[in-house]
């Protein structure tokens, strides 16, 4: 089964960690996709752009509107992702568990639900 690890953070925080913390930190994502690889488990990963450059499209009446900019004002912010292979939702918890952006910020899990063939 594939899940989705969607990894939340404050973006603020994030902006103001100095380069060589951050360096750290993303070393320890490294070795995080490494291990999933190693186990594998690892399917897809991907850090988002802030979402100061994000949009919202809705249909509204047949006319399209657009906001510009987080939609919502939340303390913490989507800033990546990573599909995983588990064999079940416990499994996943404890990949979740692993990744290092758990401990700065929370780490939403989710299966991904299977389509039929088409």
């Amino acid at each position: 089964m594939r899940y989705l690890l969607m990894l939340y953070a404050d973006e603020k925080a994030g902006l103001a960690i100095p380069p060589d913390a951050m360096a750290g930190f993303m070393s320890q994502m490294y070795a995080y996709r490494e291990a999933l690889a190693k186990a594998g488990a690892f399917i897809e990963t991907a850090p988002l752009m802030p979402t100061t450059e994000a949009c919202v499209v809705k249909v509204v009446d047949g006319g399209i509107s657009v906001q510009d900019g987080p939609y919502a004002e939340t303390r913490e912010q989507l800033g990546g992702y990573y599909i995983i292979e588990a064999p079940d939702m416990d499994a996943a918890r404890k990949w979740a568990a692993r990744c290092p952006a758990a401990t700065w910020g929370s780490i939403e899990v989710r299966q991904i639900r299977e389509l039929p063939p088409r």
